[in-house]
């Protein structure tokens, strides 16, 4: 049995469920070995908490990428995720070209904005630099927002069917990615969830779930890391966008049913079993 091996490429945060904190457990839990290469720790993430403290490990990035090398690591995945600088950016870009071949899967989540605005810290010539890293992307998985900056769009809440076609397609044939999955779409009032372009068929899907009210630090992670671990266990773009989404609203379901503090994250932990069971047939 040979277990795949994922990259993530992510800050970490020690309280806080978003980014390897997530990434970690839930891609083990589906069977998957989790490297991680840390681009930042922080003692909690930067939403609704002051005074964290925050080390950036840019200097130690391609240093660990190259000790890798020389040890002739094979990754099934890289999957990147918040990266704060330009120059994180065109590193990732480089630990990429060194470490992935022809059968790496490259997941980009291009973390940089959400509800029509960039996350606080970000210079508007940001989106310009992250299309060079979209564009390695096999699955490109921003939010409205993200694809709106990256296409050099306005912003639309709430795009029709059309719209979000549209805004799938362009993501391949402009930025270049090979398959885009959308998150934050809402086809109808009372429901959330994803839509995803499979340019291998030139088909788009929908996937939806009951919409909770309120915002929930670390859903991008959450569902961004259950997508790659439904790729990896051989699910296809629809199976595991539908995946991802299940198991993302069930966790938010989870967290608006006991009134947890949403700061926090996600109350995910009591699904991995049964996020777990699902690919159980596969082994």
């Amino acid at each position: 049995m040979n277990t795949p091996r994922v990259l993530a490429i992510h800050d970490i945060s020690g309280i806080g469920r978003c980014s390897l904190t997530v990434a970690l457990p839930v891609l083990s839990a589906a069977g998957i070995e989790c490297a991680v290469l840390p681009t930042a720790v922080l003692s909690t993430h930067t939403g609704e908490f002051e005074g964290y403290t925050f080390r950036d490990l840019t200097e130690d990035v391609l240093p660990i990428a190259q000790h890798w090398k020389s040890l002739n690591l094979k990754f099934d995945a890289i999957y990147t995720g918040y990266l704060g600088s330009f120059e994180q950016i065109e590193l990732i870009k480089e630990v990429i070209t060194l470490l992935a071949d022809d059968d790496t899967l490259i997941v980009v989540d291009p973390v940089m904005a959400d509800e029509g605005e960039l996350y606080p810290g970000f210079t508007l010539d940001y989106p310009d630099q992250m299309r060079s890293l979209c564009a390695l992307a096999d699955v490109l998985v921003p939010n409205l927002t993200e694809a709106a900056l990256l296409l050099g769009r306005d912003y639309d809440s709430s795009p029709d069917t059309d719209a979000v076609k549209d805004l799938l397609a362009a993501l391949c044939s402009d930025i270049g990615a090979g398959s885009a999955v959308l998150t934050g779409v809402s086809l109808a009032p009372d429901s959330l969830g994803a839509a995803a372009r499979d340019s291998k068929l030139s088909s788009t899907t929908y996937a939806g779930a009951a919409r909770a009210e309120g915002m929930y630090h670390g859903s991008g992670d959450l569902f961004c890391s259950a997508l790659v671990a439904g790729l990896l266990n051989g699910c296809s773009l629809e199976e595991s966008t539908k995946l991802a989404v299940d198991f993302t609203s069930a966790s938010i379901q989870r967290t608006y049913a006991a009134g947890a503090e949403t700061r926090y994250g996600l109350l995910f932990e009591a699904g991995l079993a049964h996020f777990s069971a699902q690919f159980n047939t596969l082994y």
